[in-house]
């Protein structure tokens, strides 16, 4: 499953990065108000999202953090962040949008949660 998580999580990064660059994208995003290049506040913001799915890629493709439990922090983390998105992503006004980040945003909130649930527990008495 983690290689799923890697790629949902990749494909959110480039598309955000494509987005902060300036490719006409919009009908694809923030709601799909924005026909083409979407304008310098929503860019910035992509600039953004890129920094932090970047992050989140780049520790779920390296393992780290390397304990358990805080890998169950982060993998529960995205669960709730792309279990939002797919619903937020539901609810857009944009069919395009819709189409193509629901699938994506809740694969990678159940493939997430399973990556979760999978890390061993470590119990104290």
């Amino acid at each position: 499953m983690r290689p799923v998580v890697v790629a949902c999580l990749g494909g959110i990064t480039a598309f955000q990065v494509s987005l902060a660059a300036g490719a006409p994208f919009g009908v694809l995003a923030y709601g799909g108000l924005h026909e083409g290049v979407l304008p310098p506040s929503l860019r910035v913001a992509s600039a953004l999202a890129t920094l932090l799915w970047g992050a989140a890629t780049v520790a779920v493709a390296s393992g780290r953090p390397r304990a358990p439990e805080r890998q169950r922090l982060l993998f529960t983390g995205l669960t709730a962040v792309a279990g939002v998105g797919a619903l937020v992503n539901l609810a857009s006004p944009s069919l395009p949008e819709r189409l193509l980040w629901v699938p994506v945003t809740a694969t990678l909130a159940v493939t997430a949660w399973h990556e979760a649930r999978s890390l061993p527990r470590r119990f104290t008495a």
